[in-house]
């Protein structure tokens, strides 16, 4: 697999912009004659550069799969996904709206408090009374377990610290002697069970999963 994906540009430069650095030392009235004049002048300019910069300074989109990366596509995608979790966690400047019943209950909202939109800014708080002061801290523990999820998919074996090779012993088969090796089931269930849910919110949320 190859993935290339370049920073989305911006190419074009508005009539506006140019006029403001050439006038720098005062503040611009658009609706003066001056500035309309030039508007009108510099349009069409500024049409036919941003075409010339889009054929130049393209958006690239590059992705090649090979055939063994569907051989285990939950191993192939995890290591790629769980990077942009966390990024999205240290760069994100808001949150959505989580359900009380995907988080803990010392999470929960007030009954009374509660925000029935999409996203928010998180110093939106501090004058709307519709968010908690838990608001943003859902979202985090949301993110902690997709996070957490796609690290126990990117190992080799996450499974493995649930079985204790040391503590095997001999039992007798009909036909051979084999080894059983000691188990924590519980574990192993619970450990499956978060899994699956950070699997679910993942899901749920992936349309969030936005800066």
């Amino acid at each position: 697999m190859k993935i290339y994906f370049n920073k989305p540009k911006d190419n074009w430069i508005s009539p506006y912009t140019i006029i403001e650095k050439a006038m720098f030392w005062r503040k611009i009235d658009y609706d003066e004659p001056i500035v309309e004049f030039w508007n009108g002048i510099l349009s069409p300019f500024c049409s036919v550069l941003f075409d010339i910069r889009q054929f130049f300074n393209r958006d690239i989109r590059y992705v090649k799969i090979d055939t063994w990366d569907a051989w285990s596509l939950e191993h192939t995608l995890s290591p790629i996904i769980l990077p942009i979790l966390k990024e999205l966690k240290r760069i994100k400047h808001g949150a959505p709206f989580i359900e009380d019943a995907d988080v803990p209950p010392k999470l929960r909202a007030n009954r009374d408090a509660r925000y029935k939109g999409r996203y928010l800014a998180p110093d939106l708080h501090k004058i709307n009374d519709n968010v908690d002061k838990k608001f943003f801290k859902r979202f985090d523990y949301i993110l902690d377990e997709m996070i957490w999820t796609f690290e126990q998919l990117s190992m080799d074996d996450h499974e493995g610290q649930f079985y204790d090779h040391s503590k095997s012993k001999k039992i007798k088969d009909i036909n051979k002697s084999v080894r059983a090796i000691k188990i924590d089931r519980v574990g192993l269930r619970k450990h499956n069970e978060r899994i699956d849910n950070g699997l679910r919110l993942f899901g749920k949320y992936y349309r969030t999963l936005w800066d």
